[in-house]
């Protein structure tokens, strides 16, 4: 697909190879959902050892009350369910902080566009839950249960989003070494079943626990289930402003990203309509990507999946 504006001299800088354009189904490199992610985690992290490690109750460092209530304890020992999201949000030192938000964007910004902000948002959490779970009830059978902490589950699920939808696409191992996501993927699945049952400090459990929610969770979307809406009441149009969805298509992108999700408009139904209805404004147009965004492609309707495809050709 094209890009949604008629007016051509906005692209004139536009390079198809190299350059993704900024607005109007552009692909953002700090989508919203992930810039929260990141500020978030970070001033967390800042907030715990800068701060509460500083402050004492008694004898007791803030901190420790901290990580007691909101890192994810195993059950008996001071689980409570609110900790299956808030450990998602803690560190245990600034490589792990680092490297796992590093991941994030890396992997999650071409989600997020892809999906819109909502859709990823929920993945993005459910993966971290899912991740918990398994800490919580598979992690004991195979070693001592732990106190857990990090957003590696939820990194894990993203890193195999990434794999099924962009299966093909090159990643460059330690920067240097050039080998397709799929494999990439299987590599670093690998290792975290071989390393399941050793004695380290690395929650493997919980690690393999968000990769099998991502798998089945975008195993069952293409199935045509849609888990955005029994999430209704999650509105993401305060921080929607720089995603609209990634429509636009470009032979460089496509050679290295073919999947299902970028067919969007092979499933619209189109129809012959008069010219005079086929001039749509671009506030019309804003409007679909804003529901994209939220939503995902999957809820438009015939008729705006329509209008995004006749305007996608006005530009050529």
């Amino acid at each position: 697909m094209g890009l949604f504006n008629s007016n051509k001299d906005r692209f004139r800088n536009y390079d198809y190879k190299f350059q993704r354009p900024s607005r109007f189904g552009g692909f953002s490199y700090f989508p919203p959902v992930i810039k929260i992610l990141l500020i978030s985690n970070v001033f967390i992290f800042l907030v715990q050892y800068f701060f509460l490690n500083n402050y004492h109750i008694g004898k007791v460092p803030l901190g420790n009350w901290f990580m007691y209530y909101f890192a994810l304890m195993p059950v008996g020992e001071g689980f409570m369910p609110w900790q299956l999201l808030t450990y998602q949000f803690m560190h245990g030192g600034l490589m792990h902080l680092f490297f796992n938000m590093f991941a994030l964007w890396m992997f999650g910004m071409e989600l997020e566009n892809l999906w819109g902000s909502k859709k990823f948002l929920i993945y993005y959490l459910t993966c971290g839950v899912g991740a918990g779970l398994a800490n919580l009830f598979i992690a004991p059978m195979i070693g001592p249960a732990m106190p857990t902490i990090g957003a590696s589950g939820s990194v894990y699920g993203v890193l195999v989003a990434f794999g099924m939808l962009f299966p093909e696409r090159p990643i460059f191992l330690y920067f240097l070494f050039p080998i397709r996501a799929k494999y990439f993927v299987l590599i670093y699945i690998a290792i975290e079943f071989l390393s399941l049952g050793g004695v380290s400090n690395v929650a493997h459990a919980a690690h393999l626990g968000g990769a099998a929610v991502g798998f089945f969770y975008v195993l069952l979307t293409r199935r045509g289930i849609d888990f955005s809406k029994y999430f209704k009441n999650i509105k993401t149009d305060k921080f929607q402003s720089q995603t609209k969805g990634n429509l636009y298509r470009n032979p460089y992108y496509d050679k290295y990203n073919r999947t299902d999700e970028y067919e969007n408009t092979s499933d619209a139904e189109f129809y012959d309509v008069n010219k005079k209805d086929d001039e749509v404004s671009q506030e019309k147009i804003d409007e679909i990507l804003d529901k994209i965004s939220r939503e995902g492609y999957q809820n438009l309707s015939e008729e705006e999946k329509k209008i995004l495809f006749e305007a996608s050709k006005k530009i050529h």
